[in-house]
C-alpha cells in the first residue's frame, strides 16, 4: 500500500473529521431512516430513500477517511529544515508577470486547500518547487498558460 504523506495538523482534520461523521452523523442518519420508516409503504417513501442515500454517502466517506489514516505517513514538519523546497515547506513565491507575492505550504493531497495557501505535493506548482531554493526562477504550465515565479523565501517555520 502506498503512503500518503501528511503534517500532523492534517492528520488531526482528518481524524476530528471522522470522529464528527461517526459520533454524530451516523446517529442522526440512523434516527432518520427509523423515522422514514415508520411512515409506512417504503417503495415510495422519498424521505427513507434520502436517508439511505445520506447514509451511503456518510459510509463511504468514513471508509475513506480510515484507509487514509491507516496509510498515513505523518511528517513533522517543525524538525525540517534547509535550503530547498521540499514537503512541508513554506514557500514564498513572486509571479514575474503580475509582481504579485503569494505564499504556500507544501502538504500532502488530503489537506491541501490553495485558499488557505495549502498546496498539494503532486500539485504541478509543488512540483516544479521540489528541489529548489530561494532565488530560482521556475516555470509552471498553467491552466491559462505558463506562468514563472521567483523563489523569494524558503522556511519551515
Amino acid at each position: 500500500m502506498e503512503k500518503v504523506p501528511m503534517t500532523a495538523n492534517g492528520y488531526a482534520q482528518l481524524e476530528a473529521e471522522l470522529k464528527r461523521l461517526t459520533a454524530e452523523e451516523r446517529p442522526r442518519i440512523i434516527q432518520a431512516i427509523s423515522e422514514a420508516r415508520s411512515h409506512g409503504d417504503l417503495s415510495e417513501n422519498a424521505e427513507y430513500h434520502a436517508a439511505k442515500e445520506q447514509q451511503s454517502l456518510n459510509e463511504g466517506r468514513i471508509a475513506e477517511i480510515e484507509d487514509k489514516l491507516s496509510r498515513a505517513e505523518v511528517i513533522d514538519v517543525s524538525k525540517l529544515s534547509g535550503d530547498t523546497v521540499k514537503f512541508g515547506a513554506k514557500v514564498t513565491l513572486l509571479d514575474e508577470d503580475t509582481e504579485e507575492e503569494k505564499v504556500y505550504r507544501i502538504v500532502g493531497d488530503v489537506e491541501a486547500d490553495v485558499k488557505a495557501g495549502r498546496i498539494s505535493i503532486s500539485s504541478p506548482i509543488a512540483r516544479a518547487l521540489i528541489g529548489k531554493a530561494k532565488g530560482d526562477t521556475v516555470e509552471v504550465a498553467a491552466p491559462g498558460g505558463a506562468r514563472s515565479y521567483e523563489i523569494v523565501n524558503v522556511s519551515f517555520a
